[in-house]
């Protein structure tokens, strides 16, 4: 296989735009966040070829990236997105609960709400 079908992980993360940095991918790469064909891999210098599934856990999210082609630079974000194929689950909308901002509560129960301590600020001064 030609040295040009390869190149480092750390490398091809900054290329494909996944960080902003070369060395925030190294770091991401060290800190086992990056899995290489399934396999965890915490050397930046693994070098990825094309065909290779790359499983990376961001903050909120996984991404999994199937290696089309090497990178020669960090060019613009359609340059990125010829390097690799996004084959990421699709995300799962969230449901009502989970974008409900308080639980409901039964009257009188827990600290009062602003309407309740307005009543009861009319009670106490009738002024």
């Amino acid at each position: 296989m030609a040295q040009a079908d390869r190149q480092r992980i750390d490398k091809w993360l900054f290329f494909a735009r996944v960080v902003k940095s070369r060395s925030l991918a190294a770091k991401l790469v060290e800190a086992g966040r990056v899995r290489l064909n399934r396999a965890k891999t915490d050397q930046p210098s693994q070098p990825v070829r094309p065909g290779d599934v790359l499983t990376i856990t961001l903050e909120r999210r996984i991404i999994v990236y199937r290696v089309v082609a090497a990178g020669e630079r960090r060019g613009p974000a359609t340059e990125a997105r010829l390097l690799y194929e996004d084959v990421s689950p699709e995300r799962r909308p969230a449901t009502d609960a989970e974008t409900a901002q308080s639980a409901p509560r039964d009257p009188g129960q827990g600290r009062p709400t602003k309407k309740e301590r307005r009543q009861t600020d009319r009670l106490r001064d009738p002024d």
